[in-house]
């Protein structure tokens, strides 16, 4: 309950930045072709039913193919203090994978959307690939700067055979920070 009550509080902090992407002129906003990114953002990940969740920090760098398309590498490491009725432990664990997003190219409030792909390590996990689908908003606070919101969607799996059916079991990660683009 408690996590479900702290996913609501941060996107309810994200409806001010709403109302105010309606007020300004915004053409001067965001990057364009050959522009690249970086963020740092807070992470979460839990599994469907929102028990077993970490928490952790990610950073990722891309690069603007288009104005309104960017590819790009994140790496996450978590950690996670996981109780059930057989287990007490902490387990610390990371990800790395690359990212293709499609934006809107105009104003301060950007939603994007997009997938990714790549794999997990760590002790808390099985090492394996994922792959992932994800959606979003950026908010220009200044010209370059930007606040993020992001939610994915991940299937887990060891063989690529495995991918499809994996998809059902698959988990949520969400994601609020900061970027830059320069």
């Amino acid at each position: 309950m408690k996590k479900l009550l702290a996913l609501t509080l941060c996107l309810a902090g994200a409806l001010p930045l709403a109302a105010q992407a309606q007020q300004g002129s915004a053409a001067n906003f965001g990057p364009s072709q050959g522009d690249r990114e970086f963020s740092l953002s807070g992470t979460g990940s839990s599994d469907r039913k929102f028990d077993n969740t970490s928490f952790g920090i990610s950073g990722e760098m891309g690069w603007y193919l288009r104005d309104h398309f960017i590819l790009g590498i994140r790496q996450s490491v978590n950690y996670a203090n996981i109780e059930s009725e057989r287990l007490r432990d902490d387990f610390w664990n990371g990800s790395t994978r690359g990212y293709a997003n499609l934006q809107t190219r105009d104003g301060r409030l950007r939603p994007f959307g997009g997938g990714s792909l790549g794999v997990i390590y760590g002790d808390g996990v099985r090492d394996s690939g994922f792959a992932g689908l994800e959606g979003g908003l950026k908010y220009y606070v200044l010209e370059n700067t930007y606040v993020l919101g992001r939610v994915e969607y991940q299937w887990f799996f060891r063989r690529s055979s495995d991918a499809e059916e994996a998809f059902r079991d698959g988990a949520f990660a969400y994601t609020v920070g900061l970027g830059y683009n320069f």
